[in-house]
């Protein structure tokens, strides 16, 4: 087991037949059941969720479940768009950002994803410091409460695809609040991926992350405003659809951030880094 854990290559492998076993089973679930769409749909991604958590049990690894976050969004958009034979203009554009950002994602996952015997730094502090209740802790705060936000985020995507709306003036707005905030990350990514290459193991001060802490948790946060932007602009009565966002919005600025943060603070110079550069916007400091 350990030389398959340590096998990049084979980990990888396992992983994707963990997904798309994972995307079967949701997607049987989805057409079984016969609540409305929205309660089948939750239904699906939380029997998929618990399927991947059992095997991140068995790997004792809780990063089995990291592709979620950008695989479930590409699979419950594509679904909906080939069952329903839509493709409408407003569908296109909901497509486009999603798998652009999606695949964009997943991709930085592969690259540094290390093996099965390696997990996310957050998940082996949760471990040590909550001892009994880490069981507890990964199955609700590691797998379920990303997963229901994700859910949520998507879901106004589902809404517009599902009921063929036209796009308008908000559509392409949001498209490019999406399309901008993917290749925010992407570009920040890569300047974090050269910077540890380089075998630096410091602060990175080049780049946007001269100016932000945080760069690509921006672009995660604005890429699910820009979905929203698309869904109220099509449908503006149904303003709950930025629920989504601001959750997503809050998980960022009350978890991730200091986590990352506290975690930075050991390194020599933090002090002066935080003074002179902002959390999430990569503009100058005055």
């Amino acid at each position: 087991m350990d030389k398959i854990k340590n096998s990049k290559a084979i980990s990888i492998l396992l992983i994707v037949c963990i997904y798309i076993m994972t995307a079967c089973l949701g997607i049987l679930v989805y057409f079984v059941l016969r609540f409305p769409f929205w309660v089948n749909l939750l239904i699906a991604d939380v029997v998929s969720t618990v399927f991947v958590f059992i095997f991140s049990l068995i790997f004792k690894n809780a990063s089995v479940y990291d592709p979620y976050w950008s695989v479930q969004p590409i699979v419950i958009v594509l679904c909906f768009a080939v069952c329903h034979i839509i493709y409408a203009p407003a569908t296109i554009l909901l497509l486009i950002s999603i798998i652009y950002w999606g695949v964009r994602l997943t991709a930085n996952w592969a690259y540094v994803f290390g093996g099965l015997n390696h997990q996310d730094w957050r998940y082996t502090k949760f471990e040590k410091e909550t001892g009994r209740l880490y069981p507890l802790i990964n199955f609700a705060g590691i797998h379920m409460v990303p997963t229901l936000i994700v859910y949520m985020t998507t879901l106004p995507a589902v809404y517009v695809i599902k009921f063929d709306l036209r796009a308008n003036i908000g559509s392409y707005i949001g498209m490019a609040v999406c399309i901008g905030a993917a290749t925010l990350q992407l570009v920040a990514d890569a300047q974090m991926q050269k910077y540890r290459k380089s075998g630096q193991h410091g602060l990175i001060r080049t780049g946007l992350w001269k100016y932000a802490r945080h760069p690509n948790y921006l672009g995660e946060i604005l890429m699910w405003w820009g979905i929203s932007i698309q869904a109220v602009s099509v449908m503006s009565f149904h303003w709950w659809f930025i629920a989504g966002a601001m959750a997503n919005t809050l998980l960022f600025f009350f978890v991730s951030i200091p986590m990352a943060d506290k975690r930075q603070s050991s390194k020599p110079g933090y002090a002066e880094y935080k003074a002179s550069t902002r959390s999430l916007l990569p503009i100058p400091k005055r």
